[in-house]
Parts: structure tokens; C-alpha cells; sequence
């Protein structure tokens, strides 16, 4: 094939693309929309979002009683499900994409004829870690918040530590790997150790950090040969009670440009260039995401972790104004892996995305089960377009697969997660809701259209309690990427 010289050649090879590529995942919506980018982009999922509605989701016909550990077991299930093996064997040799995989589904990639376009899940598994990451940044000159990295067995130990690398004694403790919702401890007492400390002292080294006043943020990238790509800088919802039972969990993001100032969003842009370029040395090349942590007291932005890998924000990336004018940043993953030589002026691409002209005003809502109870749900809001009523109440309007037809702040998007039959336990994602605007206040609250649009979904839940229901949960769950279900 001939070399690709610019965005135009590179839309049109995937206009054209032959090659069967699959994202095979828990849902679909990590990567809501590339289907309408690339030719034979096919979603393989365990959970319907729609109903049967989506042209290019495919699930298996049947559901097992197996209770998964995590995604990379559900992702492993799928290829091995015999539906789903044909299926793919049917369209030929092709590729594949994941949110999570382990050594397993890259055997399974390989029985299926199947390239897996991701770095290999040990070095993925090396940058995922938070504290190999902190390393990584120091070697690139990216700040993390004060810290010291340290084996921890007492909380005597962990204010040595602290004492030791002048960090104070208000202090924020994450282990090297899992979900900032669980594994990020907020410790200044002895008392708020012994709550934490089993899961600190097993750890060999834990990350302990200075406790900062800060807004959560979070970026995207892509490592090519030509450079590292990167996105806009998003604002992270993070804690709140009526979207999540935990205290650091995840629960939205907002693209808005004026929510950081120009020095922080280059400040934030120029850290991830580097992480990225750092990133590229070790061989790493692709998708990943960085979190970071803008310090309100001396607005400094300090990198939190990374996500080697596409993640919860991807579909804001990928969906808004600039990438469409361009291209996603997902199909410079792709391009990266699809053996064909091509010219990219990442320089000029950054520079254009870095213009806030060029970005759009877009919001999402994680809605989990916050309360610390078991109900069986007995009526679900279907996938698709909601309206706001002047009173604050919200009505299905119409069927659709992704964003596109959203047209004000009084439209949403939803794509639903928990289904009729399924069971709300704590932490239990009940879906995620995508609108026009921002959801939060200048100074980081809800807003009153994000209480409301909240209030309005839940109220589209029906659920009956345990002792009323049919049949029995079971008592484990997965988390799927930022998501749990049953």
C-alpha cells in the first residue's frame, strides 16, 4: 500500500479498512462512535447496552452462571465462547483492541488470528503501576505530588517515612495498582491507619504523598513514531456522594477549556508530551491516559497516574469537535499497529488541538448505586436520547447508539449499564449520561442541572428489595473498566 502523507489519506484508509477489527470489552463504551471511522469495526461485549438496536455490537446468545474476577476473565470468556469463536473465524484474520487483557487473551489472540494492538500486558502492567510510573515521570522531568516511596508495616513506619521526606503529616497513601476509589487511603491519624492498614502492609512498597488541596484532571495521548499526540485536558468528577459511594471514586469529566487556565493546560500538555516521548524509549507505543492533580495553593500540576490503555474518558475524546475536524486519537492507535508507512506533522496536529476554539463544551456523569444495600431491579431506562422538562423531570425521546443527535444542554445521551433482572448493590453502575455544557460550578460543584439530570435517571430505576426477589445475587462482581457489574 502506498505511504499515507496526511489526515486526509489517513481518514480514507479507514473509510476503506478491510481488516476485521474488534473491541472486545465488557461494553461498548469506551470507544462509543469509532465504528462510524473505521470500515468492519465490530464491538464484542458481554453486556447489550441496546437492546439488540446496535448495528455492530455483537454478544453471545447465551449467559454464563460463572462469577467473573475481572475484565481480562471476561474478555477471555468471550474469545473462548464458541459464538463468538466462530464469528470471528468467519470474517477472517483481523485485530484486536481491549481495555484490559493478561497473558491468556493474548493466547487466545493468537489461536483466533487475532493481533493484538496493544503493547504486551507486561509492559503495560509495568507503567499501569503507580509507583514504576512516579519513576518514569521523575526520569521525565514530570512532577508528581511530594512523596516518598516506601515499605510500609505500622503506622510508626509510615510517619518515618513521611518525617523523612518532609511531606507533613497529612497524608495520602495508594498502593501500586487498583482503582484511586479503593486504593487511595487519606491517613492523619493512627485511627485512620488501622482502618487501612492490612491492605497497606501487604503491599512491598506503597506511594505516600503529601495531602494536597487540588481538582482532578485527566488527559489522553497517543505514542507514534512521529511523536507523542495529545488531547485536551478534562476536569474529573471525583467523590461525589450522589454519584458515588466512594470517596475517591471517579464519577465524570467535563471538556471545557476555560476550566483550567492557559498556563495550567500547557503545563499539563507539555507533561504528557514528555511522559509520552519517555514512553516511546521504553517501547511502549499507542493509547494511555494521564491523571493529574492541579494544586490550588501553588498551582502547580503534578501528575497523579497513568492508564496505559484506553479508559473511562475515551469517548470525550474521541467525540468532540477538534477530533472530528481531524481524526479520533483512537486512529492514530490504530495507525500505529496497522503496518503501513505514513507522515504525520504531530507538531502542527498538537498545536491545533491545543486551541480552545477548536474544543466543544461536553459532560459525563457515572451514575453508580450509592447506598449500602442489595435491590433487585424490576424496571430499566433504556439506552439513548433523554429530555429535561422545565420541572427538572426527564423522558425518553429516541432511540440512538451514541451522542451525535444531543442538540442543547437539555438533551442527553444515555447509555445504560444495569438492566432489568440485574441487582444495585453498592458501587453498582447504574449507567453514564453524556450532555452538552458543563455539569459542575466554576468552583468544582455539581451543578444544578447535573443534581437534576441525576435525580431524573434514578427515578427511571425500578427496584424491589432482596427478600421480594425471585432469585440471589452472587457475591462476588467484576469491576469493569471504572465499572461494576453483576
Amino acid at each position: 500500500m502506498k505511504k499515507l502523507n496526511d489526515i486526509s489519506d489517513i481518514r480514507r484508509y479507514f473509510y476503506r479498512n478491510e481488516v476485521p477489527t474488534y473491541f472486545i470489552s465488557a461494553t461498548n463504551f469506551n470507544l462509543l462512535g469509532i465504528d462510524e471511522w473505521v470500515q468492519n469495526f465490530k464491538y464484542i461485549n458481554y453486556i447489550d447496552c441496546f437492546d439488540g438496536q446496535h448495528p455492530n455490537v455483537i454478544t453471545p446468545p447465551d449467559k454464563t452462571d460463572r462469577v467473573f474476577q475481572s475484565i481480562e476473565e471476561i474478555n477471555n470468556y468471550l474469545l473462548e465462547h464458541k459464538y463468538i469463536a466462530d464469528y470471528i473465524r468467519s470474517r477472517g484474520s483481523g485485530r484486536a483492541v481491549f481495555l484490559f487483557f493478561d497473558e491468556t487473551t493474548e493466547r487466545l489472540c493468537k489461536e483466533l488470528d487475532l493481533e493484538l494492538c496493544f503493547p504486551s500486558s507486561k509492559l503495560r502492567e509495568e507503567i499501569d503501576d503507580k509507583l514504576s510510573a512516579t519513576r518514569i515521570g521523575n526520569e521525565a522531568g514530570v512532577k508528581s505530588v511530594p512523596n516518598t516511596l516506601a515499605r510500609v508495616d505500622s503506622f510508626a513506619a509510615l510517619t518515618k517515612a513521611a518525617d523523612a521526606a518532609d511531606i507533613g503529616d497529612d497524608l495520602v497513601v495508594q498502593t501500586a495498582f487498583g482503582d484511586s476509589g479503593h486504593t487511595t487511603f487519606f491517613i492523619k491519624t493512627e485511627e485512620d491507619y488501622r482502618k487501612h492498614a492490612s491492605e497497606i502492609e501487604a503491599e512491598e512498597e506503597v506511594k505516600i504523598m503529601r495531602r494536597v488541596r487540588c481538582r482532578g484532571a485527566a488527559l489522553e495521548a497517543c505514542v507514534t513514531r512521529h511523536g507523542t499526540i495529545v488531547g485536551p485536558l478534562m476536569t474529573e468528577l471525583v467523590g461525589f456522594k450522589e454519584l458515588t459511594p466512594y470517596r475517591g471514586g471517579w464519577c465524570g469529566n467535563e471538556v471545557f477549556a476555560d476550566a483550567f487556565s492557559v498556563e495550567v493546560r500547557e503545563s499539563a500538555r507539555d507533561s504528557t508530551f514528555r511522559f509520552g516521548e519517555a514512553l516511546r524509549k521504553k517501547g511502549y507505543r499507542g493509547y494511555f491516559e494521564c491523571d493529574y492533580l492541579y494544586d490550588l495553593d501553588n498551582n502547580e500540576v503534578y501528575l497523579g497516574e497513568i492508564n496505559p490503555r484506553i479508559t473511562g474518558v475515551s469517548s470525550m475524546t474521541n467525540l468532540a469537535s477538534f477530533a472530528h475536524a481531524d481524526a479520533p486519537l483512537f486512529l492514530f492507535h490504530l495507525l500505529e499497529w496497522s503496518k503501513v508507512e505514513f507522515d504525520l506533522n504531530v507538531k502542527a496536529l498538537n498545536a491545533r488541538w491545543a486551541d480552545p476554539d477548536n474544543i466543544d463544551n461536553w459532560s459525563q456523569l457515572v451514575i453508580k448505586h450509592t447506598q449500602d444495600s442489595v435491590r433487585y431491579v424490576t424496571d430499566a431506562p433504556q439506552s439513548g436520547i433523554w429530555g429535561m422538562q422545565p420541572d427538572g423531570s426527564v423522558s425518553f425521546l429516541r432511540v440512538q447508539t451514541h451522542r451525535r443527535t444531543v442538540e442543547s444542554e437539555s438533551e442527553a445521551f444515555f447509555l445504560r449499564i444495569s438492566n432489568t433482572g440485574n441487582y444495585f448493590y453498592e458501587g453498582a453502575d447504574l449507567g453514564i449520561l453524556v450532555t452538552r455544557g458543563r455539569l459542575m460550578t466554576d468552583d468544582f460543584q455539581l451543578n444544578k442541572r447535573a443534581q437534576a439530570w441525576i435525580k431524573g435517571i434514578r427515578a427511571h430505576y425500578k427496584t424491589r428489595s432482596l427478600e421480594a426477589a425471585e432469585t440471589k445475587p452472587a457475591e462476588q462482581v467484576a469491576e469493569v473498566g471504572g465499572f461494576k457489574f453483576l
